[in-house]
C-alpha cells in the first residue's frame, strides 16, 4: 500500500516544530535559516551549476534547469546531491521528526554519491546540538557493482557499473564533509561493498535508514542487514523505487516479514515508512 505523503502526513510534526523550541533549546529561527541555506547549497540552486543527461548518449551537459534540479531528474556537475528538494526537505523533515520524537539511535546512508544527505543529516544533528548521535556513511566510493545476475536475477541488464560519473571518491566526500564545516567524529564512513560491509557493521541502533543502492542487491542486503537494527518509531527511506530492481526488493522484503506499514509517496522514486 502506498499513500502520497510528501512532507504532508506525519512529516508535519517536523515542520510544526520549526515554530516551537528544538529537543536542545537551540534557536528554531536560526536552526531553519541554516538548514534552508544547507538544502540549497547541497542542491546549488544557488550557483545553479549545468548537469549531465543521463538518459542521452553520449553524454552531453547541459544548462542548469530549476524543473528538473528540483525534482532529482538531472545529475548535477558540481551540486553534492542529484535527489532533487522534494527527496531532501522530507529527509530534512524526517531527520528532525525521529529527533523530536525520541527516537533511539543514529543515521545511516547506503550509497551516497557526493555524500549531500548525509551532509544534511549531519547538518540536523548540528543545528539541533546533538553530541551523541553518528552518522554513517556507506559506499564503495568506487561505484556500483557489477550485476550478480546468478544471485540476483532481478540485476540481470542494470549495468550501473559502467557510469563512471557515479563513483565518487572517499577523498572526495570527506573533502565536501570538510566544506561544510561538518567532518567531524560524529561521521562514519563504513568503505566497501555493501555484501561486504554491511552485513558484519558493528554500528546500531539506528533512528533513520537511507537506502540509494539503486539495484536488488544493494537494496536487500542493506535491507538485511539494518532494518533488524532500526529502532520501533525508526524511518527507513528508499530512494529508487522507481527502479524495478529496488522496488522489488522492498516488496519482497516486506513481503517475507509481514510488514504492512504503509509506504508514503515523496515523489516520483522516493518513498519512506516508519517501523511498527
Amino acid at each position: 500500500m502506498t499513500r502520497r505523503s510528501d512532507s504532508r502526513t506525519w512529516q508535519s510534526g517536523a515542520m510544526k516544530s520549526r515554530m516551537m523550541t528544538t529537543v536542545n533549546d537551540s534557536t528554531p529561527a536560526a536552526r531553519e535559516l541554516y538548514l534552508d541555506l544547507l538544502v540549497r547549497i547541497l542542491l546549488n540552486t544557488i550557483y545553479r551549476d549545468p548537469a549531465i543527461n543521463p538518459g542521452v548518449r553520449p553524454m552531453v551537459v547541459e544548462p542548469f534547469n530549476p524543473k528538473t534540479r528540483a525534482i532529482g531528474k538531472d545529475w548535477p556537475t558540481q551540486a553534492h546531491t542529484m535527489v532533487g528538494q522534494a527527496r531532501l526537505e522530507s529527509l530534512r523533515n524526517l531527520s528532525q521528526q525521529v529527533l523530536d520524537d525520541g527516537i533511539v539511535g543514529d543515521f545511516i546512508e547506503t550509497g551516497v554519491w557526493r555524500g549531500g544527505c548525509c551532509i544534511l543529516m549531519r547538518g540536523v544533528l548540528a543545528a539541533n546540538q546533538i553530541h551523541d548521535r553518528k552518522v554513517y556513511v556507506a559506499d564503495s566510493f568506487a561505484g556500483l557493482p557489477a550485476p550478480n545476475e546468478e544471485l540476483y536475477p532481478r540485476d540481470a541488464g542494470w549495468n550501473l557499473n559502467v557510469f563512471k560519473e557515479l563513483a565518487v571518491s572517499l577523498e572526495t566526500v570527506k573533502d565536501n564533509f570538510s566544506r561544510y564545516g561538518l567532518l567531524d567524529e560524529q561521521v562514519v564512513f563504513v568503505e566497501g561493498m555493501f555484501s561486504d560491509t554491511l552485513p558484519s557493521l558493528s554500528a546500531g541502533p539506528f533512528a533513520l535508514l537511507r537506502l540509494d543502492g539503486d539495484l536488488y542487491e544493494s537494496t536487500i542486503v542493506a535491507l538485511n542487514s539494518l532494518y533488524p537494527k532500526l529502532s520501533r518509531g525508526g524511518v527507513v527511506i528508499i530512494d529508487d523505487r522507481a527502479l524495478d530492481p529496488c522496488q522489488r526488493a522492498v516488496i519482497d522484503f516486506r513481503d517475507r516479514h509481514g510488514i504492512t506499514a504503509p509506504m508514503q509517496e515523496v515523489d516520483w522514486t522516493g518513498s519512506w515508512w516508519r517501523k511498527e
